[in-house]
């Protein structure tokens, strides 16, 4: 059995989940016109009160891979605003970051085991070594994230369940 490599462990998974959480979006969409549903009352829906909407998960999801993927290649991710407030909006992130994670190839990410990632966030300074940063911080947060969207549209009746989460095979 082979190892598993940084862009093995990366890549692929951001853009399976990100095409999963998208084809959700698509039957959020229908489920909204069938319901006469305003599609901003799904899009701006929290699980509770102090949570992030809709929205914000599926921008943070993003923000998650491409981040990931641009620190550990050692490049520049692609700027995205955070203004979406439509599917069609979302869709277009969504597909913007795969379109970005498809650009980043195996070389680039394998090897980045040891690289250094500093992250300045409000609280601070977060450190952290390239194996480290993708298995203890990026993955549980990018999975946070898109089970939050999911269970966010699963709460307000859309009809999906763990095949839609993980995809087809």
């Amino acid at each position: 059995m082979s190892s598993l490599s940084m862009y093995q462990a990366s890549i692929p998974v951001f853009i399976r989940m990100l095409g999963n959480l998208s084809a959700i979006l698509e039957k959020a969409v229908a489920y909204a016109t069938a319901k006469k549903i305003e599609p901003s009352v799904l899009i701006n829906a929290r699980l509770a009160p102090d949570m992030l909407p809709l929205s914000f998960q599926i921008q943070i999801a993003s923000d998650m891979a491409k981040g990931c993927a641009a620190r550990l290649a050692g490049i520049d991710a692609p700027s995205m605003p955070d203004t979406e407030k439509t599917f069609p909006e979302l869709q277009e992130r969504i597909a913007k970051t795969i379109a970005f994670l498809q650009t980043v190839n195996a070389a680039q990410i394998d090897g980045s085991e040891e690289r250094d990632i500093v992250l300045k966030m409000r609280s601070g300074e977060l450190q952290f070594k390239g194996q480290s940063y993708l298995l203890d911080f990026v993955l549980p947060n990018f999975y946070f994230h898109i089970t939050t969207a999911y269970a966010i549209l699963r709460h307000n009746g859309l009809d999906v369940g763990k095949t839609d989460f993980l995809g087809g095979r």
